[in-house]
Order: structure tokens, then sequence, then C-alpha cells
């Protein structure tokens, strides 16, 4: 067994900690990208800082000003403050049930957060730090309104996406404004806009442009993520222009100084500041003063966001609160890629999604698996890929095989020899001092990859300590030595009920459900130990403590479970391809002269049988109610012989025959293809419709 050598944290801790994670649009449920994104590795971080000892404030809310909502009530029929009073409440039990341990969850409609983004804006304003222009802004004639961001689309100047937005093409990741679209088009009625004019109000990020180039290309080369931070020296790089902060709606923070009736705070002004709202009220309502949290040069803010909010947290939000003075800026905004599911990008729209209430509702119990396999395949430098087939191995091969099998071979053993008491060791072996020392090391391990944002690495460290466990009991076979020395047997069981402790403590960030599920069959909810007592404790676990019995903290997934799943996904597919299927054009105008030339019938196929070697040939014989003919139709593809026969069917009587593989048809039947491509016949649905009657 190897030793291990304790690691030394690379960062130095700080006492204070304001822990961020993006606001998400009060649009739809959250999804297993948002998760794997966002609000997993923050949730990780804010409760390893608090197992840790530091002064943590997590905070979160809903993003209710987002045109997006806007499109979305459109959509409905219903008002904007509808569609975000039911998505705060979806969103935010969500979040509850799951585990995401926020300190506040608030929302941007909140009276405490239009207060507090009007008065960051009036004292921009009153410090000079808005440039106020009359521009030439995308304009909808049939709308009658401008046209924000999001309700433009063309193509990306920068790679020639068709479907770019007018604040950002989400295929290269490119910053835009609505007048640089090839091509736009308004999403509100499909109209190409006009240029009209209009007044808005812009941070000019040229004026910052220098501050920010020495605060992150030289601050933070180092210690800054390499997607981040080549994301942002981009973007410098091409050089910063002016970004107008108000916006022409009638949803939103009005615009709160002369001049601005009929606008709003633009979203991506008035949501980071929703951070600042949102730590106000947790401040208040827990008897705080929330300006440290903001305003000490000794805390350390943290942003957690996705790639494409990253413009918005490196250069907008800090050259705002620059340009404000009195704040502090991000220690760090370690932004991960994105999550793609079954080899395909995520799409609200096409339903294409693992949705968290659904999985709450479908697997009970099982918030860990999740949060163990988005973290296990965490998107933190390059998009990665879900899939239910790996989601199922992770908890099967994992959580079950490893984890869950040593807890319960520890809480077993120990209630059959010991009734639950821990025993007392005799003389350490090399092997269990080795083991023990190891034990001791984890803490700083894990804690160096989650300082340094590495979730998955700390992860995988926290399942090396299970295996660590399972193979200590593999090697010592307390199970065989327990019949030839009595002593020795109490030795391994102390010693692996120190792992079992130590896991109780360290898998908390990760898997915090199995975590309280441990510390409750350990009897450790009184007494647990913190993250620094695992590794300067030589006693975790007393001997003479009274453990519970043994419960499973993970069950194996069946297939038919996962399968469920695929078919649901496969389902979405399939309507997505029926929506977007090209439905043919209309043919050449005919005259009523030549429809009345056309003869059809209603028949019935009395008899049917495939045509030697042809793949899609039937020969079918069909009583049309004038006569009994032949005709082939090259349904076989859809339809066997045997499914045909007694089939209602419309048949083209006067069609000049014609020879087909040596058979002469007399006829055709009318079909068209449903929405998976399969054949369907275009026939009468009353069965009292009788054979040879005219349709017409």
């Amino acid at each position: 067994m190897c030793t291990f050598v304790a690691a030394k944290k690379e960062i130095t801790m700080s006492k204070r900690y304001t822990i961020t994670s993006a606001l998400p649009y009060t649009n739809g449920p959250i999804h297993i990208g948002h998760l794997a994104g966002v609000y997993v590795p923050a949730d990780i971080y804010a409760r390893y800082l608090r197992l840790t000892g530091n002064d943590v404030v997590f905070i979160g809310g809903s993003d209710e000003h987002g045109v997006p909502i806007t499109i979305k009530a459109k959509n409905e029929g219903v008002t904007p403050q509808d569609i975000v009073d039911k998505y705060h409440a979806i969103i935010k039990q969500s979040f509850e049930e799951f585990g995401i341990s926020f300190d506040n969850y608030s929302r941007t409609s909140a009276p405490i957060h239009h207060e507090t983004a009007s008065e960051f804006f009036k004292t921009l304003y009153d410090k000079g730090e808005f440039v106020e222009e009359t521009t030439e802004q995308l304009y909808d004639e049939k709308a009658n309104q401008f046209l924000a961001d999001r309700f433009v689309t063309g193509t990306c100047p920068k790679c020639g996406n068709e479907e770019a937005y007018g604040d950002q093409c989400e295929k290269c990741g490119t910053s835009l404004n609505a007048t640089d679209l090839i091509n736009p088009k308004s999403a509100l009625t499909g109209n190409v806009p006009t240029l009209k004019q209009t007044k808005h109000w812009f941070l000019p990020l040229d004026k910052h442009e220098a501050f920010l180039k020495e605060w992150i290309l030289e601050g933070h080369k180092k210690d800054w993520k390499p997607n981040v931070y080549g994301q942002v020296k981009s973007w410098i790089d091409d050089g910063l222009r002016p970004r107008a902060v108000t916006r022409d709606l009638d949803w939103g923070i009005p615009v709160p100084v002369e001049g601005g009736e009929g606008k709003v705070l633009y979203v991506w002004f008035d949501a980071p500041i929703g951070y600042i709202s949102s730590t106000k009220e947790w401040a208040e309502r827990e008897g705080k003063d929330w300006e440290p949290y903001w305003k000490d040069k000794d805390t350390k803010l943290v942003h957690f966001i996705g790639k494409d909010n990253i413009v918005f947290h490196c250069i907008i939000f800090p050259a705002m609160l620059q340009a404000e003075g009195s704040y502090i800026l991000p220690n760090n905004v370690p932004a991960n890629e994105f999550l793609n599911l079954e080899g395909n990008k995520l799409s609200t729209s096409k339903n294409w999604a693992v949705w968290l209430p659904e999985y709450l509702k479908e697997f009970p119990g099982q918030q860990d698996v999740l949060r163990y396999a988005l973290t296990a395949n965490a998107p933190e430098t390059k998009d990665n890929d879900f899939t239910w087939k790996d989601f199922q191995a992770r908890n099967n091969n994992e959580l079950v095989a490893i984890f869950g099998n040593f807890i319960n071979r520890v809480v077993v053993l120990t209630n059959k020899y010991y009734n639950g008491v821990v025993p007392a060791p005799s003389e350490l072996s090399k092997i269990d001092e080795e083991t023990l020392a190891a034990v001791k090391a984890y803490p700083g391990v894990i804690a160096s990859s989650v300082e340094r944002y590495r979730f998955r690495e700390a992860q995988q460290e926290l399942m090396n300590l299970a295996r660590l466990g399972n193979k200590y009991l593999a090697d010592e076979e307390p199970w065989k030595v327990v019949k030839e020395d009595e002593a020795r047997t109490q030795t391994i069981m102390y010693v692996a009920l120190q792992i079992a402790s130590a896991l109780a403590t360290l898998s908390e960030p990760f898997l915090p459900f199995t975590s309280e599920k441990l510390k409750g069959i350990l009897a450790l909810n009184e007494n647990v130990n913190s993250w620094d007592e695992v590794s300067e404790k030589d006693i975790l676990l007393p001997e003479g403590h009274q453990i519970g019995k043994s419960e499973l903290l993970f069950t194996k997934i069946e297939d038919e479970t996962i399968q469920f799943q695929l078919d649901k996904l496969e389902a979405s597919k399939k309507a997505n391809e029926a929506a977007n299927k090209a439905v043919e054009p209309q043919k050449d105008t005919i005259t009523f002269d030549d429809f009345v030339k056309l003869d059809m019938r209603v028949g019935t196929i009395i008899e049917a049988e495939k045509m030697p070697k042809a793949k899609k040939l039937l020969v079918l014989k069909v009583d049309t109610g004038i006569d009994t003919r032949t005709i082939v139709s090259g349904i076989a593809e859809s339809f066997t012989a045997e499914e045909v026969i007694g089939k209602k069917v419309t048949v083209l009587v006067n069609l000049a025959p014609r020879k087909l593989r040596g058979v002469e048809s007399e006829g055709m039947i009318l079909m068209t293809e449903n929405a998976e491509g399969k054949l369907v016949f275009v026939n009468p649905d009353d069965s009292n419709v009788a054979n040879g009657l005219q349709i017409s």
C-alpha cells in the first residue's frame, strides 16, 4: 500500500467569501446544463468553504427582466409577470430539493433589487460615467416597436451562423450589437426591420480598456482558467467599444433619470447587480452588514457562470464596479464550457434536455447520483457529453460498487461482531499506520483541487478514499481473521470505521444527502468532525461509540429505467423532426375541369402479397365497387401483406395502366407520410362508407 504525503494548500485562505451563481432566466425550468455548468460546482465550493471554517455567503436569484421572458409571455398569451412568478417558484423549489445551499435566493423583480439597480445607475450617471447618444436602432414597423437584442436574429458577421441573436452569437461566442447582424429579421413578426433614431445611455468600455488589460491580462494570467482568460483576451485585443445600458422596452427597471421615459435598464446591466441586492436581502434578514461582502478588500468574490456569460462578468460588470468606485472586483470567474446531451447540443426550445423537476420526480432520493455524474463529467475546460448510460455506469460501478459497498460492509460487520460498538484497537500494523496516514492526507489533496476549481479531480480523490477503504478490507479480510485472531479483527474494523468517518465529512460538498445519511448511520450528527479535524485528529470515531444499523446509501439503476429516459429523448427528437420537416410546395395550379377528370373511389384491399425480388412493392387485389383489379403499390417497407388485407383505401381508378416488373397495375392508392416518415393510408374514417362511392 502506498504512503500518502499531505498536499500543501496552494492558495492562502481568506476569511470572507462572496460566491455568486449566474441568475437563471425565469422562462423555463432548470436543466442539467445549468447544473453542470454553474450550480453544482458553485455549491461544492460553498459547502467546502463552510466546512473549512470560512465566512461564506452563497448568492443566487432569478433573472426576470430578459427579453426571452417577454417572448415566452407573448407565445403563451400571458403577462411577463405571470411567466416570472410561475418559473421563479419552480426554479426555487427545484434548487431546494436538489440541495443547492444558497444562503439567499432572490429575484430581480423584488423591490430591493429595483432600488439597488436604480441607485447604481444614478451613481454612475451623476459621476458622468455614461455617454448619452442618439443612434439608429432596429425597428419593427409592423409591431410598432424598437427591437431589443433578443428580438433580432440574423447572420453572425464573425462565423456565418444564420441564427445569431442581436447581443451574441451562441455558436462562436462573439458579443454583438443587433445592428452588426447580416440580414437581420424581427423575431416578433419575421419582418426585415428598419433603422430608426432613439436615445440611449452607453457605458464606454473603451475608457476602461487599460484597466481591464492590467487587471486581467497581467494580474490574472496565471490563476484564471485558460478558456476564460482566452475569451477575455480576444475581446480586449479586438478593441472594446461603448455598450448601451438602456433599452426601448416596457418590461424591466425604468431608467431613473430625466429622458428615460419608455426605457428600461439593459438586462445585462441590471442582472449582475442582482448579486448585490440579493446579498442586501440576506443581510437584512440575518441582521448583518452587507457591505463587507462587497466592499472589503479582504473579501474574495467568485462568480460561477457558463461560458456564454464570460464577457458580462469579466468585462462589463467589472467596468461597472470600477466606475462606481467602492466595490471589490472578482477574484476569479471559473466559467465552465457547455454540457451536451447524448451527442447533441442541449436545447430548451426543442425539449432536448433533462429537466431538474422531472428528474427529481422520476429519481426520488437520488439527487446525489446526478450531482456525482455531472461533476464526474463536468465541462470544466471543454464541452462534454452527458449520456444516460454513463449516468447508470457511474451509479452502479462507482457509487454502489465502491462507496456504498465499503460503507455497507463496515457497518454490517461492526453490528455483526460488536453489536454496533466501535471496537478498541490493539497494536497497529504497518499497513494500519499507512492507511490512517493516507486518510489524513485526503483533506489536503481534495482541498488543493477544490481551491483550483478542479471539481472533477476533487471528487475523484474522494472516490479514491472509498477505494482505499475497499482495498484495506479486501487485503485484511476481517471475515476470515475473526475466526483466528479477535484482537486483530478489532483493529481492522477500528481502522475501517475511521475511513468511514472521514468519508462522512469529506463527501459533504459533493454528496450532501449521502453525507447526511452516513452521519446518521455512524451516529455522528452531534459530533461531526470538521474538514481540518479529519487531517489533524488521530481518532475520528472513538472506541465505545455506538453506531446505527446498515442502510443502503445507493441502489442499482436498472436498464429499463435508463431505456425509459432514452425513449423520452427519442420522442423529443421525432417531434422536432416532424416540426422541422419541410412541407412540399404547392404544385402548379390546375383548373376545375382538370380536377373532375380524376375518378377517386372508396375501395377495400381483399388480397395482398409481396412482389418477388422487390423490396418496396406489394401486389394488391382491390375491390373498387366497380370491379376487382390489381394494383402494385410501393408500401412494402411500411406494411406487411397481412396488415393491409381488409383495409379501406382511396383509389384513383382512372389512371392509365402501367406494368411494374411484369405485373400490370390498374390504378393508384392514395398515401402520405406521417411525422416519422412512415407511409399512412389516405382513407375514409367511416367504416360504413361503401366501396365504389366517388370522392369529390
